[in-house]
């Protein structure tokens, strides 16, 4: 069935780049970025904006991404608009070449910096056919390459989407996490300033574990008042609390939360029976739903993009958020002192959860931003908020 497949889509004159799906679906593309290849999960994103944000979130971790915006890159990049230091998204996958960059703000080429950070890129697709497969069928195992002389061999690179195991199982969050602790300095960006610093002033602290944080996190607990210390993902109870914590961060980060709560759990569950006060986001929300008891599942083809509206159950209002992730909470496991908060108004998944008789809470999406509405910040003041 393999070679049938490929033989419908014979290689065009001109082809530089080619995506070979793990059931042997073959679509060819022009290349740019890097020179080689990249293996993970085919997701699409319907964010308009914030193509450089979206590449170093590390939520993107094992992940190809899919812009369903014809037009990436042709603002460039810079240093201001990265969200981490570490690896997110392994490559994309783009409808139109990349144009020199347009913007004043400008530091850089984005296919340069793809190249630079060891990222694939390829355009010339038809990413709206793209995603209708992703939508009909789930997101897909893929292989992505890049060869300027073309040279492809197809069934070499079907073998290796095939035997690439998948997300589900993965704990990439060890992988894209700090390794040492450190004092966050930084706040929020202005136009023309840049990043500010946070103060020094008397402040209540948080412990921030990063499962694969986006710096922009950090900034905003600073911006709602908060002091941050960021410890890494497999940092222990012992390490927590030697930090005398009013309240702990739980971050945003890739992977099966099953497997990263393996050790991820333990703690946050020993934090909750001490009364901490915890918030969470995106796989923090996950690790927080299964320390109360809830259970996770894998997502046909998940929420990615800043255009996703969420319902407040508590008083009916809509947010406009960003949403980065391919697993959930199952709402059909809460127990019954977890209170469901928060749902999706595309298909009713959990969005947000609060446990009663704990200061704690979590969401799915991003209320950072980063890019994506900033309706939901009000999240950073009621942490700090209840803060001792």
């Amino acid at each position: 069935m393999a070679d049938a497949a490929y033989s419908l889509a014979p290689k065009p004159e001109g082809a530089t780049g080619v995506l070979v799906l793990s059931d042997g679906h073959v679509v060819w593309g022009r290349g740019f970025g890097h020179i080689g290849e990249a293996v993970g999960e085919v997701c699409f994103n319907t964010s308009m904006t914030g193509y450089q944000e979206v590449m170093t979130d590390p939520s993107y971790a094992g992940q190809i991404v899919t812009f369903t915006f014809p037009h990436i890159g042709n603002v460039g990049v810079n240093e201001e608009d990265l969200e981490s230091k570490v690896d997110g998204a392994v490559g994309c996958i783009v409808r139109e070449d990349v144009t020199p960059s347009s913007s004043f703000r400008a530091a850089g080429e984005y296919g340069q910096w793809l190249a630079d950070k060891g990222k694939v890129g390829l355009s010339g697709i038809d990413t709206r056919a793209l995603t209708r497969r992703i939508r009909k069928l789930g997101a897909p195992n893929a292989v992505m390459a890049h060869d300027p002389e073309g040279n492809f061999d197809i069934p070499a690179l079907l073998k290796r989407a095939q035997d690439w195991p998948g997300l589900e199982g993965m704990d990439l969050a060890k992988l894209v996490s700090r390794h040492i602790q450190e004092g966050w300095e930084g706040s929020v960006w202005t136009l023309g300033q840049g990043y500010g610093r946070s103060p020094h002033d008397a402040r209540p602290h948080v412990v921030a574990i990063d499962y694969g944080a986006k710096d922009n996190i950090f900034r905003n607990l600073v911006k709602a008042g908060a002091r941050v210390t960021v410890v890494p993902a497999e940092a222990t109870l012992e390490t927590i609390l030697a930090l005398e914590p009013a309240g702990v961060f739980l971050s945003n980060g890739p992977g099966d939360p099953a497997a990263t709560g393996k050790y991820a759990v333990p703690v946050i569950q020993a934090l909750l029976e001490r009364d901490m006060p915890v918030f969470g986001i995106c796989l923090g929300h996950q690790m927080l739903g299964l320390a109360a008891g809830a259970k996770t599942a894998k997502m046909f083809q998940g929420h990615r993009g800043a255009n996703h509206p969420v319902k407040r159950l508590g008083d009916g209002v809509v947010e406009i958020t960003s949403m980065n992730h391919g697993f959930a909470v199952d709402n059909q496991t809460l127990p019954e002192n977890v209170e469901e908060t928060h749902v999706s108004l595309f298909d009713g998944t959990n969005c947000g959860i609060a446990i009663k008789g704990k200061r704690a809470f979590g969401v799915q999406y991003h209320p950072e931003a980063s890019p994506g509405p900033q309706d939901s910040f009000y999240l950073f003041e009621k942490f700090v908020g209840i803060l001792g």
